[in-house]
């Protein structure tokens, strides 16, 4: 068991909200961190001496599913297969429960907008020239956006995000020292190669939540963090890297050995890249 000095665990809420999805949020306390770890490829994120603010968050118990992300994107872009929990094709609108994967971090950031917007929440993002009102899912960029990687955002708006690589581990972990997220054992918590054999994606919540009663965020597909993919430091701010071209996700996927299923695997990529392993899952502050 890797064990993680920073991690404390936090009473949790469940709160039910937009009923049309039948989405849940989990209220997770924030809490101030100073790293103690000794850098080592385990523990890149919580660096001896880095002070880490993590705001009381409002968490998606679940990845974004297919038909959250058509409901509000107009279309759904998935390329993997989607199965149930006993291995099952779905078809039709049984899919709309697996998450949404064939996302980079440019649509990710849209889709977080486009909800704020519909629920008239404060977005968090800017990108140069973009009315988000407006955007279509074919009008983001499919390579490489010198507007969309200058990206801004608002970490004090009320509107949906993604959460920063500190967030994610932080919330991954659970306030516990396992592997995975609730877990030693991989098959308890995740979707990922051994245990599907790369066939594709699995329904949402039908693995063991972590203590923060978060599911799959170890596997099924990979999820994009806010970070720009560069070296952490004592120095480097809660919100990662000031420098970059790659942004971060994590958790690992359907497609994925258990290694990187672990809560502390990092991994990055061209932020307009689009595959069959990747979607998202979004925070909001709760204060």
């Amino acid at each position: 068991m890797y064990t993680c000095s920073v991690c404390e665990y936090k009473k949790t809420e469940a709160i039910p909200v937009l009923p049309s999805t039948q989405a849940v949020f989990v209220k997770i306390a924030g809490t101030e961190i100073t790293g103690k770890e000794t850098w080592t490829p385990k523990s890149e994120v919580f660096v001896s001496g880095r002070a880490i603010t993590i705001p009381t968050l409002l968490v998606s118990d679940h990845e974004i599913t297919r038909g959250e992300f058509k409901d509000v994107m107009g279309t759904d872009p998935s390329k993997a297969s989607a199965y149930d929990a006993n291995g099952t094709k779905l078809t039709g609108d049984a899919v709309f429960n697996n998450p949404v994967n064939y996302v980079s971090w440019y649509d990710a950031i849209a889709y977080c907008n486009k909800l704020s917007i519909k629920e008239g929440l404060t977005p968090c993002y800017t990108v140069k020239d973009v009315n988000f009102s407006a955007l279509e899912y074919s009008g983001i960029p499919t390579s490489r956006n010198s507007a969309w990687d200058a990206a801004t955002c608002d970490f004090t708006a009320d509107g949906y995000r993604l959460p920063t690589e500190a967030e994610w581990e932080y919330l991954a972990r659970g306030g516990e020292n396992y592997t995975y997220a609730g877990s030693d054992t991989v098959d308890d918590v995740a979707w990922y190669t051994s245990n599907i054999k790369d066939t594709g994606t699995r329904e949402v919540k039908t693995k063991q939540a972590n203590a923060y009663g978060l599911y799959d965020m170890s596997g099924n597909v990979w999820e994009w963090c806010w970070d720009l993919r560069g070296s952490i430091n004592s120095t480097t701010d809660s919100a990662g890297s000031a420098s970059g071209s790659y942004r971060v996700r994590r958790g690992g996927s359907w497609g994925s050995l258990d290694s990187f299923c672990a809560v502390s695997y990092r991994f990055s990529i061209d932020p307009y890249d689009r595959g069959s392993s990747c979607g998202l899952r979004v925070v909001r502050n709760a204060n």
